[in-house]
């Protein structure tokens, strides 16, 4: 049988012909071109270059994700057109399967990591086994291609601590290696190598091969069936989200009659939590600044602080946990930076557990220095405090 073979997934763009026993073809463009410039005009060099009929493909196979939203798009949109043209069956490929298919026999665990941004990868883990009843090392064995872990998309640092768990030599490959190295050679607890630049990219022959086992295996679909395995939301979407999230969010003035809940979320969140007494006294105090962000009519966080000589004290922000990243902790230091501001408030404090990292990394990335650290100011369990301070925005 034939296939043609398209990947643009990623920073490389190739186009392959392949047969059972070769390929006939393979276009690979690595530079600093759009998809959109090179992928159609690469299928057709192909084409000339070989007198391929293209009617007479089995089949189209396409990388269809994860890998670049643009990238993605392209490809599929090209595979698409061609099989709704040429009435042709589209074979659905996953990214990262082609990439490890790439270290035929390897019976390390492949791992091919694409880079995903955020400081995440795309990635999934895989080996090749010999086929049973076949002699170990006879030069008639066959390796067997296994999914150890199907793609994701994880942080860099999940990744390494999973095959840090498996103790099996690693070896890497794709367009995250340049990215993540050396995170790589700092965390990595088994022994590594990373694969040769040319087997490193993605390769339409690859992905060619992988198709033909899939056809063979039924697992096609139509031209109007396919889409691309995103694995996450696009940049653009997440911000949009981001932003509705947001406009659904009411930062206003906490009362006395917010007291209940915010002693609910406080036992929920610190262990040493404010009781209500607590907690009213604060909001009942003069010169307090007191707001809260509600979420469909629910109280979702709030921050607590002290007016001091021209000076604004946060004794406590806190968001519920299922509101987490969703811009409440944002919104609420908004609401305080306009609240300073019209006080002419020239400086915001507050202190934090040396230990609360994720708070710590908040306040770092809202404009907030480290000052200096006060011992043992922390119970249950006992712990020193980081003390922190910035500038409102004027």
């Amino acid at each position: 049988m034939r296939v043609l073979a398209i990947d643009s997934s990623g920073l490389t763009a190739t186009v392959a012909v392949v047969e059972e026993d070769r390929t006939l073809a393979e276009y690979t463009i690595d530079y600093k071109k759009t998809h959109s410039q090179t992928l159609l005009p690469m299928i057709d060099e192909v084409v000339k270059m070989i007198e391929l009929d293209l009617t007479t493909i089995d089949a189209i196979a396409v990388a269809g994700g994860p890998g670049s939203f643009t990238g993605l798009r392209i490809g599929s949109a090209t595979a698409k057109g061609l099989g709704l043209a040429l009435k042709k069956p589209l074979i659905h490929i996953p990214t990262v399967d082609a990439l490890a298919y790439q270290v035929y026999g390897c019976e390390d665990i492949v791992c091919p990591i694409m880079d995903a941004r955020r400081n995440q990868v795309y990635t999934g883990l895989y080996t090749f086994s010999r086929r049973a009843g076949k002699k170990e090392y006879s030069y008639e064995a066959e390796s067997v291609f296994q999914v150890i872990r199907m793609q994701m998309a994880v942080s860099i640092e999940e990744l390494i601590r999973r095959l840090n768990v498996y103790r099996r030599p690693v070896i890497f490959l794709g367009d995250g290696v340049p990215v993540f190295k050396d995170i790589i050679e700092e965390r990595i607890q088994v022994p590594y190598s990373f694969a040769p630049p040319h087997m490193s990219r993605q390769r339409a022959a690859a992905v060619g091969a992988l198709g033909i086992q899939y056809y063979k295996a039924g697992k096609i679909e139509t031209a109007m069936e396919h889409k691309p395995d995103y694995l996450r939301i696009s940049q653009a979407e997440r911000e949009r989200e981001q932003r509705e999230k947001e406009a659904e969010l009411l930062v206003r003035p906490l009362g006395p009659e917010d007291a209940a809940a915010i002693s609910g979320l406080e036992f929920q969140i610190f262990p040493d939590f404010w009781s209500e007494r607590g907690v009213l006294d604060t909001i009942n105090q003069p010169g307090s600044i007191c707001i809260g962000a509600e979420k469909s009519g629910r109280l979702a966080g709030y921050a607590l602080a002290y007016d001091m000589a021209g000076e604004a004290e946060i004794a406590r922000i806190a968001v519920e946990m299922e509101s987490r990243k969703q811009g409440v902790g944002k919104s609420l230091m908004r609401k305080l930076e306009e609240i300073c501001k019209d006080r002419n408030i020239q400086k915001i404090l507050l202190d934090v557990r040396e230990s609360n990292e994720p708070a710590r990394t908040f306040y770092r990335k809202e404009g907030f220095r480290e000052d200096g650290v006060r011992h043992n100011i922390y119970d249950n369990p006992k712990e020193d405090a980081v003390l922190m301070s910035r500038e409102p925005v004027k």
